[in-house]
C-alpha cells in the first residue's frame, strides 16, 4: 500500500482522512533537504521498521519489523560521522537525537527510508512518522499523527509499503 501525505497535512487511512503535522521549515524537494532545516522532504519513502516505548505503550499491531526503544537508543544527526542517519547507542561521541524521550513524541516511531540507502552527509536524518505534539504543532521535518492514527496506519502496513509526501 502507498499512503499519501498532502502538503496541507492530510493523509487517507483506509477511507478516513486524518490530520498530520509537518515540518516547521515547510515542505522541500528531497534534493534540497538539509540537516537541521526543519523541512519535511517531498518524496516516496519505504516503511522500514517500527520502534516503541514498551514502558509507556503496547507494541503496535503491524507486519513491519518492531522492537522496543531502549534508554540508550539514539539516532546520529552529525553529517561528518560514519553513522550519520543511523541508529546509535548512547553515550555516542557525535551529535545524535535521543529516541528515549519524555514528551511522548517517540512513543511510537515509524522509520521512513529517507536518505538511508546510502545516507548522503547533510541531506537530512531521522525522518520518521511519529506521534503528534499538542494540537498538531509543527515537527522538525517528520510527519506526526495522533497516536491512534499511527496505530491505524501500522495495522495496515506491511513490508514493501511506502509513504509519499506530496
Amino acid at each position: 500500500m502507498d499512503w499519501q501525505v498532502s502538503r496541507t497535512g492530510q493523509i487517507d487511512l483506509g477511507g478516513r482522512t486524518v490530520r498530520a503535522a509537518l515540518g516547521k521549515g515547510g515542505i522541500t524537494d528531497a534534493s534540497d533537504k538539509r540537516e537541521g532545516d526543519g523541512a519535511t522532504p517531498l518524496g516516496r519513502y519505504a516503511l522500514r521498521r517500527v520502534m516503541y516505548r514498551a514502558d509507556r505503550v503496547t507494541a503496535p499491531d503491524t507486519a513491519l519489523p518492531v522492537r522496543a526503544i531502549r534508554p540508550d537508543d539514539g539516532w546520529c544527526d552529525a553529517p561528518e560521522d560514519p553513522a550519520y542517519n543511523r541508529p546509535v547507542r548512547k553515550p555516542y561521541p557525535a551529535s545524535h537525537e535521543d529516541l528515549w524521550r519524555e514528551d511522548g513524541l517517540y512513543d511510537i516511531i515509524l522509520v521512513l527510508g529517507h536518505n538511508d540507502d546510502p545516507p548522503v552527509p547533510g541531506a537530512g536524518s531521522a525522518i520518521f512518522l511519529h506521534c503528534k505534539r499538542g494540537d498538531y504543532e509543527p515537527t522538525l521535518g517528520c510527519v506526526a499523527l495522533d497516536p491512534d492514527d499511527v496505530r491505524a496506519l501500522l495495522a495496515q502496513a506491511k513490508p514493501g509499503d511506502t509513504l509519499e509526501i506530496s
